[in-house]
């Protein structure tokens, strides 16, 4: 298959999961902020934002050498699989004689302890989970993972109307309903992909599991310190001020989402890609163009959101949270430049040159954390939002320099910079001009000129797409 038609394909079907899973986190966003006060609500967030950085570290982030190494065809699927099997339990039983000194970490007015139940819980299902989805993505079952995204979407949706609404269970409630809605994927995909097959009780090939653990080994830090650059500010701001104020700034992050929603959805498909076509004599020129859409594509999406941003709000949160929009402009344009340093992370990924992604990380994580704890303090929650800003334009430098010794990809620096300019003469327009005509006016204006300058790579690969398809049909 054309490796156009392929990515594109792929994107399809990736979007027919992944826009059902990630919109209803949108969606569900007026019923949640309703049934949980900000308190509960930026409680819930660091609890489910722990887990994220337990996983990891617990299973030593073997879902991503499961991912890479299914891609491999020659690798033996079955060793693959039980590799992060294994890893998964042995990394959960040692977590386990942690989970008590993890109890006694308190911030501010919020304790692990009240939750560390579910968080043992969060992180076994989760675990498993993650793993599966990633095996499955690896093999080639696109399809099926699709359809996964779908029945997470149901039955995320059943399990926290059940939980908050006539349950009332609050911050429980809204922690149970995702690892239900986990434990239902795990389901799924080991009777439908057969996963149990895949599950070796006897000996494997010792070389497949050293080269996976090596992979994955530098990607549990690197994990911690992408934790480190998206989630720490979330604890200085409890830490600072309030869980409350957490809870506005956790409101606010989830709009900059729909600028990942769409990335995401192109990003589990061109990773593919980019490991099927990395050997080809044209991977820079291949390289290139499709950086050039996807950069264009994310940076109009974060344009639109800037620019309806406090309608958005207004739709999504309960009034109590509206505040929250304060925070968003800025919030969305790291988000645009965390989408762009993840296109970069494919290099790595096809290199399997994973301890370059713990390097690039770091620089990011070291610039969030000292400028989290200077403007946090100063500025409040929007120090934390330009705090992430500063940390991923330092992670797109470094990660941006270094992969071209590997591949020379062309980023057109000017055109990124003019864009950049465009989202924080928005930002600032929309933090400091009273709400009316005219701010709309010059905001709509901003966004067309966006729009305009990224027309033509997207046009051009449309273009391309068809004529590949229309080739193929006149030579039927």
């Amino acid at each position: 298959m054309d490796k156009y038609k392929k990515l594109a394909s792929n994107t399809i079907i990736f979007a027919i999961g992944t826009f059902s899973s990630k919109i209803l986190s949108f969606l569900l966003m007026p019923f949640v902020t309703r049934m949980m006060g900000t308190g509960d609500y930026g409680a819930a967030d660091l609890v489910q934002q722990t887990v994220n950085v337990l996983i990891p570290i617990v299973t030593l982030a073997v879902n991503s050498a499961a991912l890479r190494f299914a891609l491999d065809k020659a690798a033996n699927k079955s060793d693959v699989f039980t590799v992060g099997v294994r890893t998964t339990l042995i990394g959960f039983v040692i977590f386990l004689f942690f989970a008590y000194p993890i109890s006694f970490i308190t911030i501010n007015d919020f304790r692990l302890g009240d939750y560390i139940l579910l968080i043992i819980a969060f992180v076994l299902v989760s675990s498993f989970r993650q793993l599966c989805q990633q095996f499955v993505r690896g093999s080639g079952y696109v399809k099926l993972f699709a359809v996964d995204g779908i029945i997470a979407t149901a039955t995320t949706l059943l399990f926290t109307i059940l939980f908050l609404g006539p349950f009332k269970w609050g911050v429980t409630g809204y922690i149970v309903a995702i690892i239900a809605s986990d434990a239902c994927s795990i389901i799924f995909f080991t009777v439908t992909a057969k996963l149990y097959k895949y599950v070796e009780p006897r000996c494997i090939d010792k070389s497949i599991g050293s080269q996976m653990l090596k992979y994955c080994a530098p990607l549990v830090p690197t994990v911690i310190l992408w934790w480190i650059i998206n989630v720490s500010n979330r604890y200085m701001i409890t830490y600072f001020i309030d869980s409350s104020a957490n809870g506005l700034y956790t409101a606010a992050s989830k709009i900059p989402n729909f600028v990942i929603l769409f990335s995401q959805i192109f990003i589990d498909a061109w990773q593919l890609s980019a490991v099927d076509e990395y050997d080809s004599k044209d991977r820079a020129s291949f390289f290139t163009k499709v950086f050039r859409v996807y950069s264009g594509g994310v940076f109009a999406v974060a344009s639109a959101l800037i620019l309806f941003c406090q309608i958005i709000t207004k739709i999504l949160v309960a009034q109590s949270y509206y505040e929250s929009w304060k925070y968003v402009p800025i919030l969305i344009i790291a988000t645009t430049y965390s989408c762009i340093v993840n296109f970069l992370a494919s290099v790595y990924m096809a290199e399997k040159k994973s301890l370059m992604s713990l390097l690039t990380a770091s620089s990011g994580a070291i610039t969030n954390v000292v400028l989290g704890f200077l403007l946090v303090p100063k500025l409040g929650a929007n120090g934390a939002a330009i705090a992430t800003v500063c940390a991923f334009l330092m992670v797109f430098i470094t990660r941006g320099t270094n992969t071209r010794r590997y591949i020379k990809i062309s980023y057109k620096l000017p055109l990124m910079i003019f864009e950049t300019v465009i989202l924080v003469t928005q930002s600032i327009l929309m933090l400091y001009l009273k709400e009316g005509i005219l701010l709309y006016a010059v905001e709509a204006a901003l966004f067309a000129v966006m729009i305009l300058v990224n027309i033509k790579p997207i046009m051009e690969l449309v273009n391309l797409i068809f004529a590949k398809f229309l080739k193929r049909g006149n030579n039927k």
